[in-house]
């Protein structure tokens, strides 16, 4: 792949000025997918012939002279939660693999096809999207391609692999608490989730409603923009998918930092984590000469209140599952939604009220700032299979639930987040939050790509 770029926008660029042919550049993933990915596990399906005949498309689009998109001839992927035409949508179970195939393409599929994107296949996610290593019982383990013996992070696990190892420019992932933040800090890429109903989930497997978010990863915050701009937009079969001007991010994401004012989240967000999970949130708000510090108020409460309503929902949605086929359910899934199934009323209520406290004294802080930054991890990847780690006080916790800690408290009242990756010589890769207020993805975009222009943070593809 010596003479393809890496990076969506370099890919288009070609395509669309005539120095590339969109055929090569699929031919070009095609062969590097087919070559690594059965070390990783970051695909569990390929739509190969689909993607050729869109890549031959193009190509005749460009000689005609039409418009072939924004995306022109861009390689991507999404977690197996996405419908795909023809694909048995399977979320990462094995109770759903035995269904018909999807009969159409999610919506941010046809967005993105549209734009030109080429649709390379469906990647490993956490079972139900209930998981935050990367570790799966029925597809296998995704590993992470900066150590193979390390997780992806989860539950957007096939999603951080894939694009870490340079199989796709850009893949879509799912956040509910942490899932496209987690993969994105532990393999060292750039993710953005944005701000709870700026993108439609129509026609995707749905984990909690009332905390699902969709988003794309990259090696560039440039090409989380530009992903970003070609799915938004109102869909009325997504009743949460709020009609909002579209934000143009690409055009501003080269605007810099300068006159922002930045913040680095203290209190709860600085505690909890390993040393070099808080030093690398501190070397952000450094380099971006954060002004203050700032806490988000009773945030371990809202990390309780968020899984309540996780575990509320969720095994409600899945109760036929756990009455009908238990046994099929990876174990740590299945005893996360029975006792789920067992919380009172009064639990998820209480949880809900809190919640709507909680978004007003957090937007409160955005008044003063525009940015706070925060860990995106407690720590680097873990190996995977190991069940415990220790935090920077001592304390021995299990980490599946515990990776999540930092990202659960924003999530939870939908804020948009990019996180950047933090590199480490001969060490595993760190992740930092840029966090904003609702509907400013273009803020948190301007700040991550100033964080790559002056060598803060970077995603270099994984050999």
């Amino acid at each position: 792949m010596s003479n393809i770029p890496s990076q969506a926008h370099e890919i288009a660029k070609a395509v669309r000025n005539g120095t590339l042919k969109a055929a090569d550049i699929f031919a070009s993933f095609a062969t590097e997918i087919k070559k690594r990915n059965p070390g990783l596990g970051a695909f569990t399906d390929l739509t190969l012939g689909r993607a050729e005949a869109a890549a031959t498309c193009i190509d005749e689009k460009c000689a005609r002279g039409e418009d072939p998109g924004p995306l022109a001839g861009v390689p991507y992927a999404v977690k197996n939660l996405f419908d795909i035409e023809s694909v048995v949508t399977r979320a990462g179970s094995k109770i759903l693999r035995d269904n018909s195939p999807a009969l159409r393409d999610a919506a941010l599929i046809e967005r993105l096809d549209n734009a030109g994107a080429i649709l390379m296949g469906a990647l490993n996610m956490g079972e139900f999207a209930y998981d935050f290593t990367g570790e799966n019982s029925h597809d296998g383990n995704c590993h992470n391609p900066r150590n193979p013996d390390h997780m992806s992070g989860g539950s957007s696990s096939g999603s951080g692999s894939a694009v870490a190892a340079g199989l796709v420019p850009i893949a879509l992932g799912s956040d509910t608490n942490g899932s496209i933040r987690v993969p994105s800090a532990l393999c060292g890429t750039f993710g953005l989730k944005p701000t709870y109903g700026r993108l439609p989930r129509t026609r995707t497997y749905p984990f909690c409603d009332s905390l699902d978010h969709l988003g794309p990863l990259a090696l560039s915050p440039v090409d989380l923009a530009l992903s970003f701009d070609a799915m938004q937009g109102k869909d009325p079969e997504d009743p949460i998918c709020a009609d909002m001007p579209d934000s143009n991010a690409l055009n501003g994401v080269e605007e810099g930092a300068n006159g922002l004012r930045v913040a680095l989240a203290g209190g709860y967000f600085a505690q909890g984590g390993q040393p070099e999970a808080h030093e690398a949130a501190e070397t952000v708000a450094r380099a971006l000469n954060a002004s203050s510090t700032v806490e988000l108020p009773e945030a371990h409460i809202a990390r309780s209140a968020a899984y309540i309503i996780t575990n509320a929902e969720s095994s409600a949605f899945h109760l036929d599952h756990l009455r009908d086929r238990a046994a099929d359910f990876d174990a740590d899934t299945r005893y996360r939604f029975l006792s789920g199934a067992l919380l009172p009323a009064s639990w998820y209520v209480k949880a809900q009220a809190f919640r709507r406290w909680y978004h007003d004294r957090v937007l409160e802080l955005f008044q003063d700032v525009d940015v706070i930054i925060a860990p995106a991890t407690p720590c680097a990847a873990p190996k995977i299979g190991q069940k415990m780690m220790t935090l920077g006080d001592g304390s021995e916790v299990l980490v599946r639930p515990n990776l999540g800690i930092f990202t659960q408290p924003v999530s939870f009242i939908g804020l948009p987040v990019v996180v950047a990756p933090i590199s480490r010589e001969g060490e595993l890769p760190l992740g930092v939050q840029i966090i904003a207020a609702p509907w400013r993805e273009d803020i948190a975009l301007r700040v991550a790509r100033e964080l790559e222009r002056s060598g803060v943070a970077r995603a270099p593809v994984a050999k």
